[in-house]
């Protein structure tokens, strides 16, 4: 029986040590995202066709996950985050213009969000699908305790 009481304690005192490095916050990783390459496909298999927005997606979740460790709140962090795949915002929103368009009247009009029922056009669209995606990855890879991407070269 007297073993059994420093036992105990040791036992308290080591699940108590595993709260504190997860700052009182229960850690759930089945909602982190999974940065490992796809796998090839049989021979003969025909991949699907990515939509427009893979390629943003891919790196506003890549961002957001690599900068979700900082400080600042998530809205700022998504703001950076999308900030730094300006270039696939970019490619995306030259999807949108026609290329065959001879002047600036020819470029697509604003028209209403189905969303609010504001004026908008495609490119104010995507900015903002950019944004909320980026601000939901940054709060799930916190809330994950999500590790971030292995960093590739450019």
């Amino acid at each position: 029986m007297r073993g059994a009481l420093p036992l105990s304690l040791s036992l308290t005192a080591m699940l108590l040590a595993g709260c504190g490095e997860q700052d009182g916050r229960m850690v759930n990783s089945a909602i982190c995202a999974d940065f490992q390459p796809p796998k090839a496909l049989p021979p003969g298999a025909v991949a699907p066709p990515l939509d427009a927005a893979s390629p943003m997606d891919d790196c506003v979740r890549r961002s957001a996950y690599s900068l979700a460790g900082a400080r600042d709140t998530a809205d700022v962090v998504a703001n950076a985050a999308v900030a730094a795949c300006g270039a696939a915002l970019t490619r995306w929103n030259q999807g949108v213009i026609d290329p065959s368009a001879q002047a600036p009247s020819d470029v697509p009009t604003e028209s209403l969000s189905v969303e609010t029922g504001l004026p908008t056009n495609a490119m104010a669209e995507h900015t903002a699908f950019a944004h909320r995606q980026a601000v939901l990855y940054v709060v799930q890879a916190r809330a994950g305790r999500c590790k971030p991407p292995p960093a590739t070269k450019p």
